[in-house]
């Protein structure tokens, strides 16, 4: 029985996670600390989805807490127009000084799968000069479907065709909820394009180390280019450096030399270092210089006293050409003492480096220089995990049991629409106020929520439109827009005058017999209590399109989350006419 604790024990230690896969694992924890959306099958809307969290975690995913940095800058930028996007780029620069790729070795839980599945046995295609080519890949994606494509299209290009956090995250961990069976509805070829990719792409990332991050992650490719100037990462010097090339073979990226641009500064190097020469940049900041030196100096230290490696004997070549003095206090006499100094030859240099003898006087032992730098980072490791771990727990217990979001107050079939008032775009030269009440008991009411970035939504804009046309003297069709500053009217109007369902520009505005609004908050005195939008009053589900249906009587007839097509909605409406 013994034994088989002793193995037991020895595996735990065996296999037991280094201290930067905790911290990836922390990190993935901390940005989806809403658990009980994937219980719910929902997404939080709360207030800290405005901040962005450093690594690639998908805005749409159920548990996540904050923003994505790669879709908040394409967000950003597609709805900038002329104005700079100063909110946005701030927080992602904060991060690129900061920490630069170190985001990637240790914050990001996309590099933290691919990890995971690389550790899969199978045969692995190591470094080459093909892979160091397409490692640059990732920078014409950064360039083209990150900055120049949303400006042009006003669209998050690289999250709507390629992103796999939000086909995994958004789109796979929504759709399987039960609760968000409807969501299937929505589903077109450009879904069945995503789920290739990302089944590709974790295929690959078992073969390959991180495949994604090294030729097709942008967020990657931004923080490389402040990899030289952040504030933490690895450090090589190069006074100590013998070109033995030792960390670039040992280095699974397809680095040039640590901490270049293709460098994840995951740190894996530091401990394959003979000279030394790698070290972390940045312990100044949070240690007081002196600390450092002597970290420094014990380490050397504890390399002296393990014969056989290679920084013992560069140390021994050194002492050699020194002379080693001790000082000793001699009394010769009662009136006096004088101080002679003795030179003293040391046998060995563990003699050289040996601790003082325990005082006389006092029963504690005097650490060695080694002892109390291995002792201080001891107790300050325990400290910082003790913190985080209370933070973490804090986190997580207020994101799933304290945290309130938006009082949203969803309606169903049969419950009645609240009132609403909204001022629509222009069209037809003329720009009106839209009141519910207005319409009550004369026409039958379609409220249509879309978005210009949703496909579907504007697919099936025709339809509506055609439909308002149709049935004009029983029927008031009007589009809302998704709320948020960052679609302002201006890129709204304009997209839908020179856009429709094939691309095809239009001559005018006034094509259109529905109206179009900008959903907004606190629509009328029956929202007053509710702090969300008209759209999560009818309890949307962050997902668009979606149509609402008011009978004439004001009450609704019918939520359909998902695309309607004109058959659809003429067999919905037909019976309230």
């Amino acid at each position: 029985m013994k034994k088989f604790f002793i193995k037991l024990k020895d595996w735990f230690v065996n296999h037991m996670p280094s201290k930067r896969r905790l911290i990836q694992v922390y990190a993935a924890l901390l940005y989806n600390a809403n658990i009980k959306g994937f219980v719910t099958g929902k997404i939080y809307t709360g207030n800290t989805k405005y901040t962005c969290v450093p690594g690639l975690n998908c805005y749409s995913c159920p548990g996540a807490v904050g923003a994505c940095p790669m879709g908040a800058i394409q967000n950003a930028l597609s709805s900038s127009n002329t104005k700079a996007p100063y909110y946005v780029l701030g927080i992602i620069a904060l991060f690129c000084i900061l920490l630069g790729r170190t985001i990637c070795g240790f914050l990001c839980p996309v590099g933290l799968g691919q990890e995971l599945l690389y550790k899969i046995k199978t045969p692995k295609l190591k470094k080459n000069r093909v892979t160091k080519v397409l490692s640059y890949l990732k920078y014409v994606i950064l360039v083209v479907l990150v900055i120049i494509l949303p400006i042009m299209l006003h669209s998050p290009t690289f999250c709507k065709y390629i992103c796999p956090a939000g086909t995994l995250g958004g789109g796979i961990g929504l759709l399987a909820h039960p609760e968000n069976a409807d969501f299937f509805a929505m589903l077109s070829g450009l879904f069945t394009w995503k789920f290739a990719l990302l089944v590709a792409i974790i295929v690959l990332s078992i073969f390959i180390f991180r495949f994604f991050c090294r030729f097709l992650c942008p967020l990657g490719a931004l923080y490389g280019l402040f990899n030289k100037i952040a504030l933490i990462g690895v450090k090589l010097d190069y006074s100590k450096c013998t070109d033995c090339g030792l960390c670039i073979s040992h280095c699974k990226m397809d680095i040039s030399r640590v901490g270049d641009h293709e460098c994840v500064e995951c740190g894996d190097c530091i401990a394959v270092c003979p000279t030394q020469a790698i070290r972390w940049k940045g312990s100044k900041i949070f240690l007081h210089p002196n600390a450092v030196e002597k970290e420094e100096k014990a380490t050397a230290l504890n390399a002296v006293l393990q014969p056989g490696t290679a920084a013992n004997l560069a140390v021994e070549t050194a002492e050699e050409e020194k002379q080693n003095t001790a000082v000793t206090m001699s009394a010769e006499s009662k009136k006096g003492s004088e101080l002679t100094v003795e030179t003293v030859v040391p046998q060995n240099s563990e003699e050289a480096f040996a601790a003082p003898e325990p005082s006389k006087k006092s029963e504690k032992p005097v650490l060695s220089a080694a002892e109390r730098v291995k002792r201080r980072n001891k107790w300050l490791e325990i400290a910082a995990w003790s913190l985080a771990g209370l933070f973490l727990v804090f986190v997580l217990v207020y994101y799933n049991f304290l945290a309130k979001e938006p009082d949203v107050l969803p309606r169903a079939a049969g419950d009645a629409c609240p009132e609403f008032i909204t001022s629509t775009y222009e069209g037809n030269g003329n720009k009106e106020e839209f009141r519910l009440s207005d319409y009550t008991g004369e026409k039958v009411v379609v409220i249509n929520f879309w978005a210009v970035w949703c496909d579907p939504c504007v697919e099936e804009i025709p339809h509506f439109n055609k439909f308002q046309e149709d049935y004009a003297d029983d029927v008031v069709v009007i589009a809302f827009h998704q709320a948020g500053d960052q679609y302002n009217d201006s890129r709204i109007q304009s997209f839908i005058d020179t856009e429709n369902a094939e691309g095809k520009s239009k001559e005018s505005w006034a094509q259109y017999s529905m109206k179009f609004a900008k959903d907004s908050d606190s629509l009328g005195s029956d929202l007053k209590n509710e702090t969300m939008a008209l759209y999560s009053a009818m309890g949307g589900k962050n997902v668009w399109p979606m149509t609402v249906i008011v009978n004439k009587q004001g009450k609704i007839s019918d939520i359909r989350q998902g695309k309607m097509s004109y058959e659809e909605l003429q067999k919905k409406v037909a019976p309230l006419l």
